[in-house]
């Protein structure tokens, strides 16, 4: 990609600086919720394709604005399939051990309602520096 002037140069660098937010705020980017879903190698051996689509089944059912995205391993294999639920205004949340049915309930109640599955979360705040 060539770039042609400043102004194109900056409007990438505050595209690229939006996205890196949430690592350095702990806070999802932009007004639409997100939930990443670890797909590494330890992930789908333990479901996590299933764990997507089921994901993806609920999101379409409750006809929420979620952006469902495919991320490697978010760092704790031994309780894959793993979760990252990202509110904006919110600290981020892992759930662990996520199948199925729980997938479905992670939508259910913390996207629609508002309300943390206290059973399955690993983290649900992140140090900051």
């Amino acid at each position: 990609m060539a770039i042609k002037s400043l102004d194109e140069l900056k409007k990438i660098r505050e595209a690229s600086l939006k996205k890196v937010s949430l690592r350095e705020t702990g806070e999802a980017v932009g007004e639409i919720p997100e939930i990443l879903v670890g797909m590494a190698t330890c992930g789908i051996a333990a479901g996590a394709r299933e764990t997507f689509a089921a994901l993806l089944e609920a999101i379409e059912a409750e006809g929420l604005e979620v952006r469902l995205i495919q991320v490697g391993c978010l760092g704790l294999c031994h309780s894959e399939p793993t979760v990252q639920v990202n509110v904006p205004g919110s600290e981020p949340v892992l759930y662990g051990k996520v199948d199925a049915a729980m997938a479905k309930e992670i939508v259910k109640k913390h996207l629609k309602d508002g309300e943390m599955l206290q059973d399955n979360v690993l983290i649900n705040t992140f140090a900051k520096a």
